[in-house]
């Protein structure tokens, strides 16, 4: 076959600019970037975070092990650019710590990850109709207050919220905000361990008083409305920026907490500079029941880091369609 220099110039031109295009095409947004998720110590958010860290290696991105710190350090962290990401950033509930770390100014907050997040203070169903307890103000009474005595000092013992959590600054405004400082206890510390120390009291027939938080596992131990129910607050009393915030639901009842989302928190620099994560921060969504029903296999025994991962790649295998979706909407972004 003859063909002039021109010809052949042109095809090597054209092969050139095909394998460059075919290239392009199979790079991803994330190729050569760091990312370094965080997550607090709370064992059952693992699950959450490790979903948005496969979402971000299936763009590309560079992945680092997650590392554990408190809540605190997670939004300073994330705010001075030593870190990334927290996966399970709990608005309302932290918008003091929030703000404190520099708020918007700081930080990539767009979209909610999970959705529904209930708290409160539940007590053993038997107990409430035996005394007609629907109301925590009602431990202000001695008599009320000493049912719920696990230790004989004569007060209440509530299963309560760690410290660092956010929930705690909630529980300790409340305690004096409607006169329980006398007759109840706040117990903190290993929330893990206190709670179930509670359930073995429950199983025993003792009376039980605690705080717990949804999506967890303890609802599934402790089922509300079967086992235990949920107490009202006399009224509305929050902390910090939200003192004026009334907490009444829709219902007309008031647990004494916000309904809560899970937002993904990023450095605001890096989702400047990643268009594609950003986009996957705003429209990644997590069904709330599937987070309970992956915490329930954890207090089973289900629970190593390798159990977790698992969980992880089992969700994502039933939720493939969604998954790409994501994936797919995520690198549009970055074009």
């Amino acid at each position: 076959m003859n063909y002039s220099w021109k010809t052949g110039l042109t095809l090597t031109t054209l092969l050139t600019a095909a394998v460059a295009t075919s290239a392009y095409a199979e790079s991803l947004p994330g190729e050569g970037v760091m990312v370094q998720p965080v997550q607090s110590t709370v064992a059952e958010e693992t699950f959450q975070t490790l979903i948005v860290n496969k979402a971000l290696e299936a763009l590309g991105y560079d992945v680092k092990p997650t590392k554990e710190v408190d809540y605190n350090v997670a939004y300073t962290s994330i705010a001075e650019g030593d870190a990334t990401f927290l996966a399970v950033g709990w608005f309302p509930l932290h918008a003091d710590k929030y703000t404190m770390a520099g708020g918007d100014n700081k930080f990539f907050r767009n979209g909610d990850y999970i959705s529904g997040a209930a708290q409160g203070y539940l007590i053993d169903k038997k107990t409430a109709e035996k005394y007609g307890i629907t109301n925590i103000a009602q431990l202000k009474d001695p008599k009320i207050a000493k049912l719920f005595d696990a230790n004989d000092d004569g007060k209440a013992d509530l299963t309560g919220c760690n410290p660092g959590w956010g929930c705690e600054l909630v529980i300790e405004e409340q305690l004096t905000a409607y006169g329980l400082r006398d007759t109840v206890t706040h117990n903190q510390g290993n929330y893990a361990a206190i709670i179930a120390d509670t359930i073995s009291r429950y199983k025993k027939g003792d009376p039980i008083l605690y705080y717990t938080w949804t999506p967890y596992w303890v609802s599934g131990v402790l089922v509300p409305g079967k086992d235990v129910v949920w107490l009202e607050v006399p009224f509305s009393a929050l902390p910090g920026e939200r003192k004026n915030i009334d907490t009444t639901l829709p219902n007309g009842k008031n647990f004494g907490f916000e309904m809560n989302s899970m937002k993904i928190v990023a450095n605001k620099k890096f989702a400047q500079e990643n268009p594609a994560a950003a986009r996957l921060f705003e429209i990644m969504k997590l069904d709330i029941n599937a987070v309970s029903a992956q915490n329930m296999m954890m207090s089973k025994g289900s629970n190593s880091q390798k159990d977790i991962e698992a969980h992880a790649n089992s969700w994502i295998n039933a939720n493939q369609d969604t998954f790409n979706r994501w994936i797919a909407e995520a690198k549009k972004a970055q074009l």
